[in-house]
C-alpha cells in the first residue's frame, strides 16, 4: 500500500510540472502540496488499514472541496 501512495506522488508530481509549465501557478502549488503529502505517507510504513482510512479521508475532503468549488465558485460559461 505504501507503493501506491508513492505512485500517487509521482503522478501528482507530473501534474505539478504540467501546471507550472502551463502557468497555472495556483493549481501547481496545490498539486505540489498533494505530492509532498503522498510522498510523505508513502514512506511511513503504516498498516494497510490505516492507509485505506487516510485515503478515504483524503477523498472525502477532496469531494467536499470540489463540490463547493463547482457549485459556488466556478463561473459557468455557455459556449462560444
Amino acid at each position: 500500500m505504501d507503493r501506491t501512495f508513492r505512485v500517487l506522488a509521482f503522478w501528482t508530481g507530473i501534474f505539478t510540472v504540467m501546471f507550472y509549465v502551463g502557468e497555472l501557478y495556483n493549481a501547481s502549488i496545490l498539486s505540489l502540496v498533494q505530492t509532498v503529502f503522498f510522498l510523505g505517507l508513502g514512506y511511513l510504513k503504516l498498516s494497510e488499514r490505516m492507509y485505506m482510512y487516510i485515503f478515504g479521508a483524503y477523498l472525502t475532503v477532496f469531494f467536499i472541496g470540489f463540490t463547493y468549488y463547482s457549485t459556488f465558485l466556478l463561473t459557468p460559461s455557455f459556449g462560444h
